[in-house]
């Protein structure tokens, strides 16, 4: 069905879901090329070392056969401790910058993801019938081609290598050991130089694939979209039932504050305002509620229960229903017409209070 086909882009929950199953974009070509180029600058650095290193034991036992006379237990115990020392001195250093930028390069594509759902044991896994599949997938083929040219690169720059440097190769005879060992060595590290750089596209070319095969396989369609949506919307009679016990909420609060109001400004049925002005406190006349219809006969009921003056004006009770928001001061333009309610009711009450 058209609603069922993948058409439309991963949304962000879409993706922090498939980041918790542990399915996340990485290229692992990247990763074998930025290890290889990390490895040859510091092989490059570590060089003149490894060589001092290897010189100094291989040195030290044509010395000592010379003035060995037997060879005994402790003999070979030392042998192995040179060699073991030799061993890490000459590529402990190489080592660890292989496992450190291993790690740097996987987790700066996989922000460092620990999955627990890859660790988890499938029999999905086992099945033979998806083994197959996978054998004939399009990523199965492109890996095919991407090992065939990468072959193909390697098996050039060895060869061009050893054709440019073919001209050397009789010299080897009249060099000494160390001299032809280090030949040997800048010759393998020009080709390593030159594979890296020859790779360095083919990884480009992986990276933006994976990125492509990782952007479409997780596509959704427009059913999951609209699913995703309720789900983070919620069902649209449940959101419907906590709006309206929302707006009670809202209004018993708000009734709650009718009784600290100085006046209601009503319009006869329909409208009702709730002012409160505080000269202490207040640098403008606050609405404490307002209301239209049987939300401002219920204002005009409370107010009348707590004894708030009520007054009668069509216009600015419309006014100010309309242009202004609970428990905000109102707008500049209503500070005159408010003033003069506001003066009135202050003057009936002090008549009031001189009858009694």
């Amino acid at each position: 069905m058209a609603g069922d086909e993948k058409t439309e882009k991963a949304s962000p929950k879409k993706k922090r879901d498939e980041r918790k199953k542990g399915n996340v974009f990485q290229s692992k070509d990247v990763i074998t090329v930025g290890v290889i180029a990390i490895s040859f600058i510091i092989l490059q650095f570590w060089r003149p070392y490894i060589y001092k290193f290897t010189k100094e034991v291989f040195f030290k036992y044509i010395s000592l056969m010379k003035t060995t006379n037997g060879l005994n237990d402790n003999f070979f115990v030392q042998v192995m401790k040179d060699i073991t020392y030799t061993v890490f001195a000459s590529t402990g250093i190489l080592m660890a910058a292989v496992i450190i930028s291993t790690v740097i390069i996987s987790g700066s594509q996989t922000k460092f993801l620990i999955s627990k759902e890859n660790i988890k044991f499938k029999f999905s896994k086992l099945n033979p019938l998806s083994g197959i599949k996978e054998m004939f997938s399009i990523r199965a083929m492109v890996e095919v081609i991407k090992n065939i040219i990468k072959i193909a690169i390697l098996g050039y720059v060895i060869y061009s290598s050893i054709i440019d440097n073919l001209y050397q190769v009789p010299k080897l005879v009249s060099m000494d050991l160390f001299s032809g060992i280090e030949f040997i060595a800048s010759s393998i590290m020009a080709i390593v130089k030159s594979v890296v750089i020859a790779f360095l596209g083919i990884s480009a070319f992986d990276f933006l694939y994976q990125w492509w095969e990782y952007e479409k396989n997780i596509k959704m369609s427009k059913q999951e979209v609209k699913e995703e949506f309720k789900q983070m919307e919620g069902d649209p009679k449940v959101k419907g039932k906590i709006k309206e016990k929302q707006r009670a909420i809202s209004m018993s609060r708000m009734m709650q504050q009718v009784p600290k109001a100085d006046v209601i400004i009503r319009n006869p049925t329909h409208f009702a305002i709730a002012i409160r002005y505080n000269i202490e406190k207040d640098n403008a006349p606050i609405v404490l509620a307002k209301g239209q219809d049987d939300i401002a006969m219920k204002i005009i009921e409370k107010a009348k229960e707590s004894n708030i003056s009520i007054v009668e004006n069509i216009p600015l009770a419309r006014a100010l229903y309309k242009n202004t928001e609970l428990n905000r001061e109102i707008p500049l333009e209503y500070y005159e017409p408010v003033a003069e309610v506001l003066a009135w009711v202050y003057r009936m009450k002090e008549k009031e209070q001189s009858k009694v």
